[in-house]
């Protein structure tokens, strides 16, 4: 943003700011992200597959929920690039993507999980 002249002044560095701000695109691929992971299924999925690889079978089991329904989490958390899968034989294996983003977003879960659900002690 260049050059914004506000209708008021209120002696903050407000231009400043609005230099550094991210552009409107940047927010909006965030929100993407976010609204990916707007399902708490698909959190929990996230989470779980940051701390192990498993197969759709499996994940089924853990989560509690049918093989097609978790293939369609796991399709959306792979368009969000925040998965990626191998083939092994006839078996295919998902985990969480080794990336900073994701790593991050991982942390930022964990630190928000400890904010709204404290385990008891």
């Amino acid at each position: 943003m260049s050059d914004t002249h506000l209708p008021h002044d209120h002696g903050e560095e407000t231009e400043a700011l609005l230099k550094g701000m991210p552009e409107a695109g940047q927010f909006q691929a965030l929100a993407e992200v976010f609204r990916q992971l707007s399902d708490g299924s698909r959190l929990r999925l996230f989470w779980l597959l940051c701390h192990c690889e498993q197969c759709v079978t499996n994940l089924s089991s853990i989560m509690g929920m049918s093989s097609p329904a978790i293939s369609h989490h796991l399709r959306q958390l792979r368009e969000a690039r925040l998965i990626t899968s191998r083939r092994d034989g006839k078996e295919v294996y998902y985990k969480a993507v080794d990336t900073p983003a994701a790593r991050t977003l991982h942390d930022a879960l964990e630190a928000l999980m400890a904010i709204t659900c404290p385990m008891e002690q």
